[in-house]
């Protein structure tokens, strides 16, 4: 779900907080219309500071997209916290590391604080700029629930161990996505946000130089494909180099990933894992030939996957800055 693993590279993905369904009473107490009467100024703040952002940088709607996913699988804006003396942040976890566009967040927040002091979390700053992204990039809109409430803890070693590896066949992504509720429908729709975004070398060039065959080269990648990432990503590997998710059209929400991963043009292990198992590869062929369809599928998707482990009511605290506890 990034990855949703360096995404999830991907918006690769990420595994569940635990083994399961989040009481379904938090998940009731969220609501599209929260903030209509406590803070009307929000959404378009979020529309204008992103919007703005990705006409600066067309890459910066990815990791937008891409924060959401590590965050959630509890949305308790965990991920933006940065690490104290006493513990080391979810942040800084090596699934996380090239999480970026903190400060767009930190925008978003300071320009929402000016106007509805202690009013809106950055849990529900993290989910709704997700969705003014994708919107921005060509994407589909939908109704962002709203009335999370921030966490007070983050752990590096928790992201670690529960962010799924993008390594990762499809059986323990489609478990992970079960544990918390999550259908395997969702699983490869949410992996559409593939769309866009990008890997480092590093995290991919096994696939491409280390294979454990005479090519050194994944079956399941396009061998032609593989020539060019690895001009794209020459040794000695840079720490730095990236190379395009969708290699299609790297920069727009469309299903032009879907179409790829059936040619074997997907980056990740996990992408290519989706095409290997006939329980979601069916989901593939039908969003690579019918865009409307994903189109329909993923708004419902992002908002069930922005409902776990949220924290709402008294829980928690609405931080005054998305970095540090009050």
């Amino acid at each position: 779900m990034l990855s949703i693993g360096a995404a999830l590279a991907k918006i690769w993905l990420v595994i569940a907080l635990g083994a399961s369904i989040w009481p379904a009473s938090h998940q009731q107490q969220l609501d599209s219309n929260f903030y209509r009467s406590r803070c009307p100024a929000l959404e378009p703040i979020s529309a204008t500071a992103v919007a703005r952002q990705i006409r600066k940088d067309p890459t910066s709607a990815a990791p937008l997209v891409r924060m959401f996913f590590h965050d959630c699988f509890g949305c308790d804006a965990s991920v933006l916290l940065d690490s104290t003396k006493n513990s080391t942040a979810e942040k800084e976890a090596t699934p996380n590391v090239s999480l970026r566009q903190f400060d767009v967040l930190e925008e978003i927040k300071t320009q929402v604080e000016a106007k509805c002091p202690g009013v809106v979390s950055c849990a529900d700053i993290v989910a709704l700029a997700a969705r003014d992204a994708t919107v921005q990039t060509g994407g589909p809109s939908w109704n962002v629930e709203f009335g999370r409430r921030d966490g007070r803890s983050s752990s590096d070693a928790m992201a670690a161990a529960h962010l799924p590896s993008s390594r990762s066949s499809a059986q323990p992504l489609i478990d992970s996505f079960a544990a918390v509720g999550l259908s395997i429908r969702d699983l490869v729709t949410l992996s559409g946000a593939h769309t866009f975004g990008r890997a480092h070398c590093t995290q991919v060039a096994r696939r491409f130089y280390a294979f454990n065959n005479a090519s050194g080269i994944d079956p399941t990648l396009d061998s032609s494909y593989a020539q060019r990432l690895r001009r794209l990503c020459p040794q000695p590997l840079d720490a730095h180099g990236m190379v395009d998710l969708d290699p299609i059209t790297p920069n727009v929400f469309d299903t032009l990933y879907y179409q790829g991963l059936l040619m074997n043009l997907g980056i990740f292990s996990s992408d290519s894992a989706l095409v290997l198992d006939n329980r979601t590869k069916v989901f593939v062929q039908e969003y690579a030939v019918n865009p409307v369809s994903f189109v329909q599928q993923f708004p419902g998707a992002m908002v069930r996957l922005g409902r776990i482990g949220v924290l709402t009511g008294s829980q928690g605290e609405i931080r005054k800055r998305c970095n540090v506890v009050n």
